[in-house]
């Protein structure tokens, strides 16, 4: 992330911020998150964020129409396109309260459950392009190849991830891929709009798009499953999602029929993330690193 960029970019959320003011603010422009591909900054009540490079700017276009189109379920947008700053795509935001990781008892896993739901169950309001979770997977462990290959945990990693059908692989698309997906849920994912009062919703379009929506629910469930996740969060988040009808699952009865193969997708992903994260840190990997690449060493057999 260029200095340039930052500058372009904190100057971008100050006037908007103060165009939607009745007079201009006192406060600075603070750093939400910045990585190397992404920057979210706020000013006052708006946040800009700058997107990956190389983002497609037709389909996040699509992707941020979608979110203008479904109030109530995802954050909408506060301008209806993405703009461009030294050519990187940019798009603002209302400000809102996220979950509070310091805060665990109090994470919203009821609300995480039905707004997930009543996705799935919404038609696309815009043709949105294809859900990008099992495509980002299938970075991470491109990455883990090229950073890691003689890590120790890589090999399982690798393993796991060679059992699991095409699709989840990001190597085919499945005919079924019909429903309107997050691609990347999390609880980072959720924010209370507005701030602090306000209902949750879901945020960060970047990978919205139809698909399997098991996928949505694959990273809660491969915590749960390494045991990283309480059973009785589990139980909220699965409880909510069917009670709101969502399709990811069946209604009731065992729900590891359909999130098995993603559960396993999101294990390796993950796995592979942090196993390459590591290397480029030159340090060994933390407990729950290591319980995720031991989680792929115990996947001895292929879903079905």
């Amino acid at each position: 992330m260029t200095t340039e960029l930052l500058r372009a970019l904190t100057a971008h959320a100050s006037t908007a911020a103060h165009a939607r003011a009745a007079h201009p603010c006192a406060c600075t422009t603070a750093t939400l998150t910045t990585r190397d591909d992404t920057a979210v900054l706020r000013h006052a009540g708006t946040v800009a964020k700058a997107h990956a490079p190389g983002t497609d700017p037709t389909h996040l276009a699509l992707r941020v129409t979608a979110a203008a189109r479904l109030p109530g379920v995802l954050l909408p947008p506060l301008t209806p396109a993405p703009a461009e700053l030294h050519g990187r795509l940019v798009t603002l935001w209302p400000y809102g309260t996220p979950v509070d990781p310091d805060d665990p008892d109090a994470a919203p896993w009821e609300a995480a459950g039905t707004l997930l739901a009543r996705l799935h169950r919404t038609p696309p309001p815009v043709a949105v392009p294809p859900m990008r979770g099992p495509a980002k997977a299938a970075h991470a462990l491109r990455r883990l190849r090229v950073a890691a290959p003689r890590h120790p945990g890589t090999a399982p990693i690798l393993r796991a991830w060679s059992a699991l059908p095409d699709w989840a692989r990001g190597a085919a698309r499945p005919t079924d891929a019909t429903a309107l997906c997050h691609g990347d849920f999390h609880l980072g994912q959720l924010i209370r709009h507005p701030a602090s009062q306000g209902p949750w919703l879901l945020i960060d379009v970047d990978d919205l798009g139809t698909g399997v929506p098991a996928w949505d629910l694959a990273r809660p469930a491969a915590w749960f499953a390494c045991g990283l996740l309480a059973p009785g969060d589990w139980h909220r988040f699965l409880t909510a999602y069917r009670a709101s009808g969502g399709p990811a699952v069946p209604a009731d009865g065992d729900p590891w029929t359909a999130l098995d193969v993603p559960a396993r997708a999101l294990t390796a992903q993950t796995a592979a993330r942090a196993v390459t994260k590591a290397v480029l840190a030159d340090r060994p990997l933390d407990e729950v690193e290591q319980e995720l690449v031991d989680a792929c060493g115990r996947m001895a057999s292929p879903p079905d």
